[in-house]
């Protein structure tokens, strides 16, 4: 089916549920769950602050082993498994499209809507709901390397991956060397800087001075955070997505399943060992000074760096796993594995659909109940929130039916004869 639009034709639609591939959708459904028990820490509100400025550090024992469960597996780990599975899905729907006979310009075309779309979401979401919102932060990097690398060979996406760890190590790594140096590194960071979670107002009563507040955060991620992203070196994981993509490494596990066993042992173990130091000064084990420990000091940095190695080694053993699953045969489980892959499928509503559920309860504006609950209290009300998200989704693909989201945008994107 050809679709008109204003820039050209298309030669089909959306993305058909037989041309799915099980990795990419299991990692974003199990994705999803760190992603909520991520974003409702912050509604902690009354909860005392350490250094670092975004877990508790009060609480009972089990609230503890939450805490450092969270910062070693989940805290900037869970957001670069995002930024990949966002760069691999754009780079499928453009070769999808190019694969079909829609000339590149237009595919091309169809991607920069749907990245300016994403940006318009994610305000929303962020002014609405929660401050914190990534869809209009990965909305404006995937317009900005959509443009750059899309039409791109593979020559140059490799020389940019390389230069973006280039920029990691140097803008990100390169000023705690330098501190670490001089002999500086307890002092390198600011224990006094206002807590980051205070940013989200979860705190304020009145929803329109929240509103405020979360407007202005999400204006600075979405435009100045992203930008600076890309300068950095940030962006790389989006490229590999690309990368990735390109060879259909998902897609195709079985076909690069040493690749996927490397990536998965050794993105997991440096993950996790560089955020062991920042977990264990977090619980009292480990005694540093607080600057070291606060958002801009060296743990921090260090957790920052191999967050994107750990990232990286989730989506490769969700890959194995998927490889396993397939040429296995049915098998107990297969219900879980279908529901988790729904919300997938389904990854902007239930993403949103997080926000709407857990935002009204838990902030100040609301019921407030974020002022009653701990570390591991907060975790299982993530865990039912996403569960939920599961639920409904699993519900939709009973029924043979899109996520709300996902057919709002599919419009936008393709116009009223959306396949």
């Amino acid at each position: 089916m050809t679709i008109a639009t204003k820039e050209g034709p298309l030669r089909r639609g959306a993305v058909r549920p037989g041309e799915r591939a099980l990795a990419p959708d299991l990692a974003r459904g199990i994705m999803l769950l760190g992603i909520v028990l991520s974003n409702t820490a912050f509604h902690l509100w009354a909860a005392r602050r350490g250094p670092s400025g975004w877990q508790p550090v009060d609480g009972s024992w089990l609230d503890h082993a939450v805490q450092f469960t969270m910062i070693i597996v989940l805290d900037l780990r869970v957001y670069p498994l995002f930024a990949f599975l966002f760069g691999y899905g754009m780079t499928q729907l453009y070769l999808r499209q190019t694969a079909a006979g829609t000339d590149p310009r237009d595919a091309a075309r169809i991607l920069r809507r749907r990245s300016l779309w994403l940006i318009v979401i994610g305000l929303t979401h962020a002014t609405l709901l929660m401050a914190g919102d990534i869809i209009g932060f990965y909305g404006v990097l995937s317009l900005v390397l959509g443009l750059a690398f899309l039409r791109r060979g593979e020559r140059a996406l490799t020389w940019w991956i390389w230069i973006g760890v280039a920029l990691i190590l140097l803008v990100s790594a390169g000023p705690a060397l330098s501190a670490l140096l001089r002999g500086e590194l307890g002092t390198f960071g600011d224990a006094g800087a206002d807590p980051g979670f205070k940013a989200y107002a979860p705190q304020e009563a009145n929803w329109l001075t929240a509103a405020g507040t979360r407007l202005r955060t999400g204006l600075f991620v979405t435009f100045v955070a992203a930008p600076l992203t890309l300068v950095g070196g940030g962006s790389i994981l989006f490229l590999l997505g690309f990368w990735t993509a390109r060879r259909r490494i998902l897609e195709e596990p079985g076909r690069h399943r040493t690749l996927l066993r490397l990536t998965a042992v050794l993105g997991i173990a440096v993950g996790w060992l560089g955020a062991l130091p920042a977990a264990l000064a977090h619980i009292g084990v480990l005694h540093v000074p607080d600057d070291m420990q606060s958002e801009s000091g060296a743990l921090t940095v260090l957790r920052d760096i191999t967050g994107n190695a750990a990232g990286l080694g989730y989506v490769a053993a969700v890959a194995l796993f998927a490889h396993w699953w397939t040429t296995r045969g049915p098998r107990r489980g297969a219900t879980a594995v279908v529901a988790v892959t729904s919300v997938g499928k389904r990854s902007l509503s239930c993403y949103l659909a997080h926000s709407l559920l857990f935002a009204p309860v838990l902030a100040a504006w609301g019921l407030g109940l974020g002022e009653q609950l701990g570390s591991a209290t907060m975790a299982l009300f993530a865990l039912a929130v996403w569960l939920v998200t599961v639920a409904g989704a699993y519900a939709l693909e009973r029924a043979g039916r899109r996520g709300p989201a996902e057919a709002v945008l599919r419009r936008l994107m393709y116009g009223r004869r959306a396949g």
